[in-house]
């Protein structure tokens, strides 16, 4: 799901009885520019109010010599850095920024400091931080203003390893330093791109195992010496078909790589690569799912994998050397992510979410089969045991391809044909997951409306080849894939095919405007929330470090074929199409999809005269992560999905 992370933040409300009609409405944040809006009823608001008020807590590393973690949660507008000493403990809070912390690992020897990651205002120029556990000093660790990202330390503890921008604004180098010194800082190697990524330290820490991604489909492998910057190709080009590799990590001996690759299968599977021979020796081809992630244990004898099953994370514990599974206790059903072993014990932590819980750290003792929860999020008083379980959908796309999806059904108290909300998941790199839905369950509980998650192609978790089906021109495809489950809707006596919104962020949002376009007569109306209005635009002013990896995937725009079905297709140059109302949410610093992708689709839609709301943050990116801005951007959708999908008076 990953972490625009936890899918739209959208809602919507019926008035609540005994409130004042006319109390005043909720007054706009100067960090917050609207456009074409009316004022938010009050009513709006208090009724919602509540599915605004989940908390999530994300577990992200063990303290090296204390049974205790850190996690990442929020108290007040945006996640922050936090320690939990035992289970059930209190979170205390260590960070305290306007912005939120997005990822932290403590000095693996002895824990004396934490590194995290930070950026301002959403636009992605991470920056990386020391914080000293002794003291609470902060310290920044790069230079203020590049792009910094990923992190991986060496096993003695005194260097880590990261990508920077710094150089030329543009491409990913390869740096470390010695974060208790951050004076040790130095380019280890200059590189050309933005898709690289240290993945793990040789056991002596002489070497840095670099991921290098060109596609979704297509990846490299490089030994790099830490001291010389000198690189070795492991993974030379597979003749006549591309290969993805994913996590990589030292074996204990250092005599071999296990990593995550599809190289003859059409699923990502667990591999050993030895370093001597070059030999892959699959571990997990009984799986016949993508493994998403995994993790070593310490001693090197075992490895904790999660395999993306039809959508729900399945948790393995697997010999090193042999591939069998042990057996391990039930888990409740839904996602998990971040697995890591303390460095002592046979004790594994992670993040785990449902349908009925939001996001919470947990651990798996594998000597006690025992599961533990150390967290537990609130949920605003809401009884969440009778939120809505996803059902899995299938439908026939025009070419016969079968499409699926996740439909999350109103409670039995709402009788008769149900309005749908269709929310397509960006990426388009991504997959639509049946995790916790936050604000979104309100649609469900209070207003009986349907919900379905599509997978259209292009979708990850069902195969490479279904990943590549809407590469370059062939996205024509993808955009029928939401023709057919409009047509689809219509064809279920328990929801209502009249009345359809469509949404989606990021790439969801440029499918949302496709939809908008080409499918006029069968929505009501659609909520684009950062999405890319006109691809060769979108290319041309992008940040530099993700053109070449994005024109993999939409196909490049300085190619004159390419760019003339880009222009012909874009909903941009297609707005004589829509009659329908639109809301668009853009983020002011957005680096990805940049905000004038927004403004000239508003300015198209209104020298048609056709109803557009807009709404924009000056202090975020690539959509909204204060939750005060959620919040307004919440109470914003109610009011236009309760007047352009529902028909309701909104008279305050």
């Amino acid at each position: 799901m990953t972490r625009l992370t936890r899918s739209l933040l959208l809602a919507l409300a019926l008035p609540v009885p005994g409130l004042a009609q006319t109390a005043p409405a909720p007054a706009v944040p100067e960090n917050l520019v609207t456009d074409g809006m009316p004022a938010i009823p009050s009513r709006i608001a208090e009724a919602a109010r509540r599915y605004g008020e989940f908390r999530a807590a994300d577990f992200w590393d063990w303290h090296p010599t204390r049974r205790e973690m850190i996690i990442g949660t929020r108290f007040g507008d945006a996640p922050q850095l936090h320690r939990v000493a035992f289970p059930g403990g209190a979170r205390t809070q260590l960070t305290f920024f306007p912005d939120p912390v997005s990822g932290a690992s403590y000095q693996p020897a002895d824990g004396r400091y934490i590194v995290f990651t930070k950026d301002v205002g959403g636009a992605e120029f991470f920056q990386k931080y020391r914080y000293d556990a002794a003291t609470g000093d902060i310290t920044l660790l790069t230079d203020g203003k590049s792009r910094n990202v990923g992190g991986a330390w060496s096993h003695k503890g005194d260097r880590y390893a990261y990508m920077s921008t710094r150089r030329n604004g543009r491409d990913l180098d390869l740096w470390v330093m010695d974060p208790s010194d951050p004076a040790s800082d130095r380019m280890v190697l200059q590189l050309e791109g933005g898709g690289y990524e240290p993945a793990d330290w040789s056991p002596d820490d002489r070497q840095i195992l670099l991921l290098q991604s060109m596609s979704v489909n297509e990846g490299y492998l490089w030994l790099v010496d830490a001291a010389s910057g000198r690189k070795t190709l492991l993974t030379p080009k597979q003749p006549g078909d591309s290969v993805a590799y994913g996590g990589a990590q030292f074996s204990h001996d250092g005599k071999g790589i296990y990593v995550t690759t599809d190289r003859g299968s059409e699923f990502r599977r667990l591999a050993y690569m030895d370093l001597a021979t070059g030999r892959d020796r699959f571990l997990t081809s009984t799986i016949p799912w993508d493994v998403d992630e995994f993790d070593l244990s310490p001693d090197g004898r075992s490895i904790a994998c999660v395999t993306d099953e039809a959508g729900i994370s399945v948790l393995h514990v697997i010999d090193a050397t042999t591939g069998v599974g042990r057996r391990l206790p039930v888990l409740p059903a839904g996602l998990i992510s971040g697995l890591r072993w303390r460095r002592t014990g046979a004790e594994l932590g992670f993040t785990l979410t449902s349908a009925r819980a939001p996001a919470d750290a947990y651990s798996l003792d594998l000597g006690r089969g025992a599961l533990t929860r150390w967290t537990e999020s609130e949920t605003a008083g809401l009884d969440t045991r009778d939120f809505a379980e996803a059902e899995l959908v299938r439908w026939p796309s025009f070419d016969g391809r079968e499409i699926s999806g996740f439909l999350y059904k109103p409670p039995a108290k709402f009788a008769g044909r149900r309005p749908v909300i269709i929310n397509i998941h960006g990426g388009p790199e991504g997959q639509s997951r049946p995790g916790f839905l936050g604000r979104n369950d309100y649609y469900l509980q209070e207003l009986g409306i349907a919900l379905i998650f599509p997978n259209i192609r292009g979708s990850t978790g069902f195969g490479k080849t279904f990943v590549k089906l809407d590469n370059g021109v062939r996205r024509e495809g993808a955009y029928r894939d939401i023709g057919a489950l409009l047509e689809w809707i219509r064809t279920r006596p328990d929801l209502d095919g009249d009345h359809v919104l469509v949404t989606g962020g990021s790439y969801g949002g440029h499918m949302t405007l496709v939809t908008a376009t080409r499918y006029d007569g069968p929505i009501c109306c659609s909520v684009d929330v950062v999405g890319i209005s006109n691809l060769a635009t979108f290319l041309k002013n992008t940040s530099g470090y993700r053109q070449d990896l994005r024109r993999v995937e939409y196909g490049d725009e300085r190619d004159s074929t390419i760019r003339g079905w880009m222009e012909r297709t874009a909903p941009l140059n297609n707005v004589d199409k829509v009659t329908k109302p639109l809301f668009i949410i853009q983020g002011m610093n957005d680096p990805r999809v940049p905000r004038s992708e927004a403004e000239q689709m508003v300015a198209a839609l209104k020298r048609r005269a056709v109803p557009v709301w807009y709404l924009m943050a000056k202090d975020e990116g690539h959509g909204f992560r204060k939750k005060g801005n959620q919040d307004f951007q919440f109470s914003a959708t109610v009011l236009f999905t309760e007047r352009y999908l529902l028909g309701r008076d909104l008279t305050p």
